[in-house]
């Protein structure tokens, strides 16, 4: 049975191979996600999406900053949903920090483009699920296991 703080460390490698995100806002644009590329500094919070400034995100955060963040591992073996405060972070070092080839693709005029902004979620809750196998939980009910019980161990309520 893996620990809370195992599970963790498992969403955080997971999330460095795969950083793709659905975002959204709670209460705004009828709750609408999006998909977007998570940035993150080693094991812990905040995340960061590079973004424009006429992203729906961001005008709807005019309307609430209550986010929602879901996550699927590239192996679909974790899954995390994630609560926090969205806001645009103007801090010009953080920019500089997490720049590279991959974001700058996304941007016409590179690190200069007037349309940039960057969005930082400061996470408040999450919680992780790591799972097995749907053959493994079939496995499970053939030997007259209840599979729910297996992965019930395999939850984890962290701040990240």
């Amino acid at each position: 049975m893996p620990s809370d703080a195992d599970i963790k460390a498992q969403f955080w490698k997971d999330l460095g191979a795969s950083p793709f995100m659905m975002l959204g806002l709670d209460g705004a644009r009828d709750g609408h996600t999006q998909p977007m590329t998570a940035k993150s500094e080693g094991d812990t919070g905040p995340l960061w999406f590079f973004t424009t400034k006429d992203n729906g995100l961001v005008a709807a955060l005019e309307q609430s900053h209550r986010a929602i963040a879901t996550y699927t591992g590239k192996g679909h073996d974790l899954f995390a949903s994630i609560h926090g405060e969205l806001s645009v972070d103007r801090d010009e070092a953080v920019i500089d920090r997490l720049w590279d080839k991959h974001v700058e693709a996304w941007f016409e005029h590179g690190r200069a483009d007037p349309k940039l902004t960057l969005l930082r979620l400061d996470v408040e809750t999450a919680e992780i699920w790591v799972t097995g196998s749907s053959i493994g939980a079939f496995v499970s009910r053939l030997f007259g296991k209840d599979p729910k019980q297996t992965y019930a161990d395999n939850i984890a309520e962290v701040t990240l």
